[in-house]
């Protein structure tokens, strides 16, 4: 799959240092054991014990020491987050894919390294950055309401300012109503990654220009909504729309998500970086009956401890404009050539260079040629420097051989003298 990546690096703002206030410290890892060794014996008492139950599902312990390690801080970041979250009756716990492999199988087909949530009947996979403060995040966000009911203008504005995030809004009469019923249980299948809303009110139906019943879905960045046809709408319909259109033309790249989707542009600055959004916003919108095109804005501020692998692996400078596209199978990549560093490409310019993304023109294969051209002529150095090395030896060689020669005829030189000197002697 190719992707395309949107950078913005906003300006850094200096901030002076000062020592935390009471009540604004960040939570330190106690030292106590509240992650559960989940086996056969134990996994039905702790899925009935909770409300929620988080499982990391890992390979074996390894022998490597570094790989001890690396497993003990996954296991620290649980514990952290277990800690935290020790009121909210949420249970945590490790499966080992060999030892409690009968538990593996039990529970459902998972992937190693991976971390999923048990909430009633469903099973909810965590494919964010595994941190304490994205996994903590990610579980409240779980048990929060599946809809936001909206009541009036001010949360309405509020709902107006949400772009970056894929949402839904319906209309309905009441809570009790079968159709909100519908809209709430598909809203389960997707929390906490989709956001549900829903008003009861009439003059907020208004301002959306909903009629009662009616659902509209809103892409991120996109300025209006798609109403899901048929109204009133079954579960089924919604699940079934949402997970046709979920992939949106351009979204951001956030930690709680981050391993669903790749794209990529990075800005100097934050003027640049508002300019050039809105840019990608035209293209996007202009190019959202897509389905291939598929943008993602990642802002490295979030993400600062990627910009020095993401420097070394896509060899690119993250503080001048950039605009690629990588291949995910196997960091792969291409990027804009942009004759002016300070003038950023306009939206025409952009569009078109997608355009040779999308139709082959321009792929991530491209410098393989070069690569290939470089390592030809690396194997090309290396067979001159080896015939230059065989030379040298010859040389040597015939020198060694020269030099044997000459002192042969030396001795037998020396032999002839002696051999006078002798004659001399007897005379």
């Amino acid at each position: 799959m190719l992707s395309l990546w949107l950078f913005l690096l906003p300006c850094l703002s200096l901030v002076p240092l000062a020592p935390a206030e009471k009540g604004l410290e960040f939570p330190q890892y106690d030292g106590k054991d509240r992650v559960l060794d989940v086996n056969d014996k134990n996994y039905k008492k702790a899925l009935k014990k909770y409300s929620m139950l988080c499982l990391y599902y890992h390979e074996p312990v390894p022998d490597s020491k570094e790989l001890q390690k690396q497993h003990q801080m996954t296991e620290l970041v649980l514990e952290l987050a277990a800690q935290v979250l020790e009121e909210k009756d949420i249970g945590f716990g490790t499966v080992d894919s060999h030892k409690d492999a009968k538990v593996a199988k039990k529970l459902g087909e998972f992937e190693e390294g991976s971390v999923y949530v048990f909430k009633a009947n469903r099973v909810i996979e965590f494919d964010g950055l595994l941190s304490a403060n994205t996994l903590v995040e990610f579980l409240l966000d779980l048990l929060e309401e599946p809809v936001e009911v909206i009541g009036n203008a001010l949360e309405l504005r509020a709902f107006d300012r949400m772009e970056e995030d894929i949402r839904l809004i319906g209309y309905f009469k009441s809570e009790d109503s079968e159709h909100y019923e519908a809209f709430k249980e598909a809203a389960e299948q997707f929390q906490p990654y989709i956001k549900f809303f829903a008003t009861f009110e009439k003059s907020v139906a208004k301002e959306l220009t909903l009629r009662l019943n009616e659902v509209d879905f809103y892409e991120p960045f996109m300025e209006e909504p798609v109403t899901i046809p048929g109204r009133p709408h079954s579960e089924e319909v919604l699940v079934d729309f949402i997970t046709e259109h979920r992939r949106p033309t351009l979204r951001k790249l956030r930690a709680e998500d981050m391993f669903e989707t790749w794209y990529l542009h990075i800005m100097k600055s934050l003027s640049d970086g508002f300019e050039f959004l809105e840019i990608l916003k035209e293209v996007a919108r202009d190019n959202t009956q897509v389905p291939e095109l598929s943008i993602v804005w990642i802002d490295p501020d979030d993400f600062p401890l990627l910009i020095p692998y993401w420097e070394k692996t896509f060899k690119v400078d993250l503080f001048r404009p950039q605009i690629g596209v990588v291949n995910v199978t196997d960091a792969d990549s291409v990027w804009m050539e942009m004759d002016d560093e300070e003038d950023l490409p306009t939206a025409q310019e952009l569009e078109d260079w997608i355009e040779d993304v999308l139709s082959g023109k321009v792929n991530t294969e491209d410098d393989d040629d070069d690569d290939d051209d470089d390592e030809d002529d690396d194997e090309e150095e290396e067979e001159d420097d080896e015939e230059e090395e065989d030379e040298d030896e010859d040389n040597d060689e015939n020198e060694a051989d020269d030099g044997d020669q000459d002192d042969e005829e030396d001795d037998e030189e020396d032999d002839e003298e002696d051999e006078d000197d002798e004659d001399d002697d007897d005379e």
